[in-house]
């Protein structure tokens, strides 16, 4: 092993005690006290904190290596999925944060146990859950991938230790210590990142020659938006799955746990709303360097022949490679633990999720209703181990966690985000009225086909979209949906309409319940 490849394992060890030792201090704040403490940091934590930890927790392995493999791969608007996931911080915070701070709730399903009742909640938690469970699984693939490529660490060695590092620091302090050590987390990123993005640019022979040889070898990819006239390239097929795309991150990008945890963690509920409003920014900005090293590793001549064999096999680690062979050892150490900081940030921040809607919702909601507080922080802790050691499980044996993370996002998107709107929303929404959106969507989605479960499409979406638009031209679908309907948009948007509409139907022998359910407030 090159001297290297020591020095970055030792880099990455020090990482890790550094991690543990401000994970354990963060966990004095939680010492002692109220199950509040251990699952949104009692509600007190500083804004500075709580927008750092929130741009921490979507700033991911997944947004660093799949925004440079946009661009490696030429895919047409590569910003999109950072700067959609932005705005879904944006949107969040003007529409969604304020109110759910102010109803002082603990978790995303919370709404729903107060709005449709603790049963049927049960199954809206559902996607949520395995949503972040996937994540936390995609998350140890990215970092153990990374490790192997830049490092030659063994794969299951690094899924391992990294899931147990940042599993050990989470049990001991929950939210308080994921806000001090997403701090030094993010802090790595644009460190790390703006370091080696000067020497990468260089070394691909400055961004003026890398930018006209990419425009010249992928005119199609280099353009903020698709164009409002179709081309050759940009079909109408093609432009709807982007839009179809884009809205979905920007509204799916609000429906999850981990990104409430955050909000109800806040000082007050304005704080709320404008800390998920300036990650939002953040999160916008950071696509910046990301998007310029996967437009070096367009562009950089010298790739060996065993890197070129593995950028032709997996794209998304062009910027592991690139952080390897196009720059200074030490600088590529400084790129690595931007990575690094950027996944494990995400992992503590999904698995606190997933553990917290175990105990809080599952637990506590629906099975012990007089549990007390310290059986309710041990039972958020052993959730968190499990789901913990689930999601190395699935990063080890599962080969397409990215795709299941995909679909359960998309899940989440379709089934939720209506959910949602109209549990805090319309104060004559019931259960009837959730159940029918639900499964409405859910049938719509599932009808434009799954290829990850080999689900051909049984909905003719395609053919009624040609009667309506002859000469429309199919596109090949990239993930196994129909070719050109916006289907997720479509079935999400029914859902909207259903859920108000058999509300209303309904009210008369289901009536809707109040959304400030008082017994949701045992945080206190």
């Amino acid at each position: 092993m090159q001297a290297a490849q020591w020095g970055g394992i030792a880099a990455v060890a020090l990482l890790y005690a550094v991690f543990m030792f401000v994970g354990w201090r963060g966990a004095r704040r939680a010492e002692g006290r109220s199950i509040a403490d251990l699952l949104i940091a009692g509600r007190a934590m500083p804004f500075w904190m709580a927008t750092l930890t929130m741009a921490a927790t979507w700033i991911d392995g997944g947004y660093l290596l799949g925004t440079a493999e946009g661009v490696f791969a030429s895919i047409p608007s590569a910003w999109q999925g950072g700067v959609c996931f932005g705005l879904s911080l944006v949107l969040g915070g003007a529409i969604f944060a304020r109110r759910m701070r102010r109803l002082e709730y603990v978790t995303l399903i919370d709404p729903f146990t107060a709005r449709f009742g603790p049963a049927w909640s049960s199954v809206l938690a559902l996607p949520a859950l395995l949503g972040e469970v996937l994540w936390s699984a995609e998350l140890l693939v990215a970092i153990g991938a990374t490790l192997g490529v830049m490092l030659g660490i063994n794969l299951v060695t690094a899924i391992v230790v990294s899931c147990a590092v940042v599993t050990v620091y989470t049990i001991w302090g929950g939210m308080w210590s994921i806000g001090y050590t997403d701090v030094v987390q993010f802090a790595l990123i644009p460190l790390g990142l703006c370091v080696a993005l000067p020497f990468a640019l260089d070394a691909a022979g400055g961004f003026t020659t890398a930018w006209d040889a990419y425009t010249s070898a992928r005119p199609e990819a280099a353009r903020l938006f698709p164009p409002v006239a179709v081309d050759s390239y940009w079909t109408a097929g093609r432009v709807m799955q982007w839009w179809d795309l884009a809205i979905m991150l920007v509204a799916g990008g609000i429906p999850w746990n981990c990104y409430f945890q955050r909000v109800q963690s806040c000082q007050t509920p304005a704080r709320a709303a404008w800390h998920s409003v300036a990650a939002g920014v953040i999160t916008i900005v950071m696509t910046g360097p990301p998007l310029l090293l996967g437009l070096a590793a367009f562009s950089f001549p010298h790739w060996s022949g065993a890197a070129a064999a593995e950028l032709q096999a997996t794209p998304a680690m062009a910027l592991p490679l690139l952080l390897s062979q196009a720059v200074p050892p030490l600088v590529g150490i400084l790129g690595l633990a931007a990575i690094v900081g950027a996944v494990t940030s995400s992992f503590s921040a999904s698995i606190m999720s997933a553990g917290s809607m175990v105990g809080w919702n599952y637990g506590q909601q629906l099975l012990a209703t007089n549990i007390s507080d310290l059986n309710l922080k041990r039972l958020v802790r052993a959730s968190i181990l499990v789901l913990s050691c689930l999601a190395v499980l699935l990063a080890l044996r599962v080969q397409s966690v990215q795709q299941l993370w995909f679909f359960t996002s998309d899940l989440v998107f379709v089934l939720l985000f209506p959910q949602l709107v109209f549990a805090l929303f319309d104060a004559k929404a019931n259960r009837t009225g959730s159940i029918v959106a639900f499964l409405l969507s859910l049938v719509l989605r599932l009808g434009g086909g799954e290829a990850i479960f080999a689900i051909p499409a049984f909905i003719p979406y395609d053919d009624t979209m040609a009667a309506v638009w002859p000469g429309l031209e199919s596109t090949p679908s990239t993930d196994g949906l129909i070719a050109v309907f916006p289907v997720r948009t479509f079935a999400a948007m029914v859902g909207m309409i259903a859920l108000p509409l058999v509300s209303r139907l309904t009210a008369r022998w289901d009536p809707p319940r109040p959304i400030g359910n008082p017994a949701l407030n045992k945080s206190h």
